[in-house]
């Protein structure tokens, strides 16, 4: 697995009242939805990124209240009319 370092002002751990490896693993998680929903990770590939089982992710997904299935509009109008 890859490692990345960065530096963050104190506040910002402050602000959310985490210690550092619980602001490591909320920015797991915040990277893993905002990539998911954006279509740039899938389910599986999300999960890995949040170091979570992928139904530990749909978990997260729905605790957090972000769409745990993303369907696209197109690709749904094409099936309905494949019928």
């Amino acid at each position: 697995m890859a490692s990345v370092s960065l530096e963050l002002p104190a506040e910002a751990l402050s602000a959310l009242r985490l210690d550092p490896s619980a602001f490591v693993r909320e920015m797991r998680f915040a990277a893993a939805i905002y990539w998911y929903e954006r279509g740039e990770l899938s389910q599986a590939a999300a999960a890995r990124v949040a170091g979570l089982e992928r139904l530990a992710f749909l978990d997260l997904l729905a605790d957090r209240k972000a769409d745990v299935f993303l369907v696209d509009l197109h690709d749904l109008q094409q099936e309905v009319a494949r019928g």
